[in-house]
Order: C-alpha cells, then structure tokens, then sequence
C-alpha cells in the first residue's frame, strides 16, 4: 500500500475544529518551505476536507465592493432578477431565488438565493472560453453597470490564488508541482454571490440556508461575512462542528473531484449552512474545479490492490453538469414567498 493510501487508513476524522494554515510561504523559492506546507495542506485534505488560510493575498478593498454588489443585486425587485434565472441557461448561470435549489435529498430546498458566473474576458465585449458540455456566455443584471467588473477583480483574484494552490496539492500527493498544470488550463472556476436570510422555523426544519452536502469540484474558496456563524462541517462522530468567520481569512474546502481523483485519499466533507442570527448574510464561494473535459481517473498513487478504484471514470464536466441539474431538478420552486431584503 502506498504511503498516501496508509495514511489514509489512519486519518482520524472526528475533528473538533478546522485548521488554519498560513499562506505566507506560498510563493517561496525555499524548497523546504514549500514541502512544509504541502505537508500541512496534505494532513488537512485527509484528516478533515476543510482548512482555513491567511496570508491569502486577496486585497480586503476588492472583497468589499464585491460585497456591495452582492447587496445591491439582491435588493433588487424578484421579477427584475429573475430575468436573467439560470434555469434558462444550459450551463446554470445567472440568478436561482429562494428554494430553487435543494443540495440535500433529505432537505426541503434551500434557504438562499445566489448569482452564479465563470470565467470570461475581462475588457470590453470578452467573452467565455469553450468549455464543452458547460459552455455558454455568463448574463449579467443590466440595471448596475459596474456590477460585473467589480465582481470580475474578486473572481480573478480568487482564481490566481486558486492556482497557486494547486502545486502544494500536488507535492502532498507526492507528485511534481506541475502535475496539474496542464488539466488547469482553462480556469474551470464557476463563483457564486450568496444571500441567506435569517431562518426563523424549528431546530429540526426541513428547509435550512444549504441543506447538507459535499461541493463538486476540486476544492472551494470561501468568503464569510464576518460576525456571522452559520457553516457547519460533519465530522466522523455524526458531529456539526462550527466553521465560523475568522477574520482575514478563507475557508478552502475539498469537493468531490478531488475525491474521486485521489480515490477518497483527500476528503470531500459534508458540510451545510444554517442563518439563525436574526441578519441578513452573504457569502462569497468560488468553486475551482479541473478543466472540463479531463477524466477524473485514479492519481498515480492513489490505488493499489488493498484499495481499488472506487468511482467510475467521467469528466469533469459530465460530473458538475449532473450534479447542477439534479440540485435544481428536485427543488420546490417558490417564489411567491419572497419578500426582497433591505439593503444592509
């Protein structure tokens, strides 16, 4: 059995926090550095799923406008937004309301309503890239003329420092730091701007902010209001453990490409939200996943006799169209219900 598959054998889940490393020595020519880090990296990835990471690079300034776009879309009038719905688009992006989506079976649809866009050209006229079976133009609301570049300057910053993080997950899988270099071409990154409102029903309701789940790409990097707490992560004791806001910092969390391409060596975590502040919250997830059209087969590494392949083969596309159109094929959808926020 490989080292990594050992270890694997011996994570321990039963987590009562979620670890925060520091980004600092992301960028260093110190080969020793950079293993040290990987290293820490690696003991996240397979004893928890979830880590948080400071020192990230990401300007403050740019994550609040970003914010303030968020707020100011969702206060607009439902019927405005809903123009530009993403049930309309192959590819699901633009606006889902309120309980159009239900990320858990079990759930009664999810409290949240969000804006979904991926890459594109940033100057004048840009446009998408060809990404196969997800192609298709971003829509943006036409009603706030800076909206779409000021989202943009987060989404570009968040994809540079999701490359950035794809060597060090390399080196802890013991491979060379370019390995993924070439299956991350075309920077299949889908980003969300997310509102919760408070939730006011019982403890046990069926409808929650996102009901329980585990993301679909490679890995997620996540903004949270500050003052807020409403992540919670699953650990192996059927446990809710916190994931609150720390400041200057952000949530990465695996998600299931990862875990079918490392064969559940790196953990895709069950994870869900829950608004019971009595506040309106917003959050900020960029979904980072390989390029579409690769194969999500076994690492090298990652299999052996003693730990066979788990998952079929299917691209990467294949595997988050499905997932999309599962999440909102099972969904209620109720919009009647919605009352627009104030802007907070």
């Amino acid at each position: 059995m490989s080292s990594l598959a050992n270890q694997a054998e011996k994570a321990d889940m039963n987590f009562a926090g979620i670890p925060i490393i520091d980004l600092t020595e992301i960028s260093s020519t110190d080969s020793t550095r950079r293993r040290s880090l990987a290293e820490e990296i690696r003991n996240a990835c397979i004893n928890v799923g979830f880590f948080y990471v400071k020192n990230h690079g990401i300007e403050d300034k740019i994550i609040q406008e970003t914010l303030g776009m968020a707020k100011d879309f969702f206060s607009l009038p439902l019927d405005v937004k809903m123009e530009i719905e993403n049930r309309k688009n192959p590819n699901f992006k633009g606006y889902h309301p309120l309980l159009s989506g239900n990320n858990d079976p079990e759930g009664a649809g999810d409290l949240q309503e969000g804006f979904e866009f991926g890459w594109e050209d940033p100057s004048p006229g840009g446009g998408e890239i060809d990404n196969g079976i997800m192609a298709g133009a971003n829509v943006w609301p036409s009603e706030i003329p800076e909206f779409r570049e000021k989202v943009l300057k987060y989404y570009y910053a968040a994809v540079k420092l999701g490359k950035s993080l794809f060597p060090l997950f390399a080196q802890a899988l013991n491979l060379p730091e370019t390995f993924f270099d070439d299956k991350t071409l075309k920077s299949a990154a889908l980003m969300k701007l997310l509102h919760y409102p408070p939730q006011t029903g019982p403890v046990d309701d069926p409808v929650v902010g996102i009901g329980a789940h585990t993301d679909w790409e490679c890995f997620t990097i996540l903004w949270q209001e500050p003052g807020i707490q409403a992540l919670q992560v699953l650990n192996s004791s059927k446990e809710w453990i916190d994931a609150p806001p720390i400041p200057g910092t952000l949530v990465i969390n695996l998600g299931d490409q990862f875990a079918r391409w490392t064969n559940d060596i790196f953990k895709s975590t069950v994870h869900r939200a829950i608004n019971r502040n009595n506040v309106h919250r917003y959050s900020i997830p960029l979904f980072f996943g390989t390029d579409y059209d690769v194969e999500l087969e076994p690492i090298p590494g990652c299999t052996s006799d003693e730990r066979p392949p788990r998952y079929k083969v299917i691209t990467a596309g294949e595997y988050v169209k499905a997932r999309l159109e599962a999440t909102y094929a099972q969904a209620t959808h109720i919009t009647t219900q919605y009352t627009a926020p104030e802007k907070v």
